[in-house]
């Protein structure tokens, strides 16, 4: 509390040595036969008790703290705990009015606090307590200044220092919030899987359209080849076919995961197949397919 009355051993050191000291930051309230005389300021003053004069008690001036925990209810029915933290102080020049007309300061305080915590948070929700805290503040300084400048007290500054809702509650928000983050974390890590697939896919593209195309330079190069050296093209179009016909089961018999194929094996089974896809190509051409003449 701000103002306190003198203790006994006080009172009899006053009378011995009829002297009252000060200290700095307070004031004394000095009575005369029960009557309000002056307020004294720090340092020594003569106290002379054979006249009825004494020091009635005496009256911090310092900046003080009160914290104030108020119970309401937000209007989407949430169960809060408002901590607001006002810092107040007795005015020099109104002393009298700090010690004389106010019995119990802080309770005073409290009892406004609670009013306008009440009054304030039941018209906001839960979010918009967290976000305006700073006018729940504002409306607390502004009638606890209304109220106690008539007392002698300054209202320094009034904090809302914390909002504490129902236990359930703050664990429901949490979830709600670990929810949406894990929401985002896998749609993210889905468009990365995505990114990837559609990259290996282009990947895979190209690495086939270049194998295409170095295969078929390879054919042309060995036609290219033969025909310097075999005038028939039958004997060339043979010898192309063998060539691929082995390269296909060399390529079969390299993966370990190629399913098995079951084909003639031999010369003649070579012959054979030359001679089906040469007839193949033979009455495509006669019929007048486009193309055919270009695998000749």
């Amino acid at each position: 509390m701000g103002a306190s009355s003198s203790s006994p051993a006080e009172d009899v050191a006053q009378r011995l040595l009829c002297c009252a000291c000060v200290e700095q930051s307070d004031v004394a309230m000095q009575e005369t036969c029960g009557r309000y005389d002056a307020a004294l300021s720090p340092g020594c003053h003569f106290m002379p008790w054979c006249v009825g004069r004494r020091v009635a008690g005496y009256l911090s001036l310092r900046v003080q703290q009160l914290d104030v925990r108020c119970e309401t209810k937000s209007k989407d029915n949430v169960f809060v705990t408002v901590v607001a933290s006002v810092q107040y102080r007795a005015l020099a020049d109104k002393a009298y009015d700090a010690f004389y007309r106010l019995s119990n300061a802080r309770e005073q305080i409290q009892s406004y606090v609670f009013d306008v915590i009440r009054a304030s948070v039941p018209n906001m929700n839960l979010d918009q307590v967290f976000e305006q805290k700073n006018v729940i503040a504002r409306a607390v300084e502004e009638e606890l200044a209304k109220a106690m400048t008539m007392y002698g007290y300054e209202i320094v500054q009034t904090l809302i220092v914390d909002i504490e809702p129902d236990e359930v509650v703050k664990r429901a928000m949490n979830d709600i919030n670990a929810a949406s983050r894990l929401r985002v974390a896998a749609a993210e890590r889905a468009e990365a899987d995505k990114v990837q697939h559609v990259k290996r896919a282009e990947g895979e593209a190209e690495a086939k359209y270049l194998a295409g195309v170095g295969v078929a330079r390879q054919r042309q190069a060995i036609v290219d080849g033969l025909r310097r050296f075999v005038p028939d093209e039958k004997s060339v179009m043979d010898m192309v076919l063998a060539t691929q016909y082995f390269d296909t089961i060399r390529d079969i018999g390299a993966t370990s995961r190629a399913a098995t194929v079951f084909i003639p094996h031999g010369p003649a089974a070579v012959h054979d197949v030359a001679a089906q896809v040469r007839d193949g190509v033979l009455q495509a051409a006669a019929h007048g397919v486009p193309g055919a003449g270009a695998a000749r």
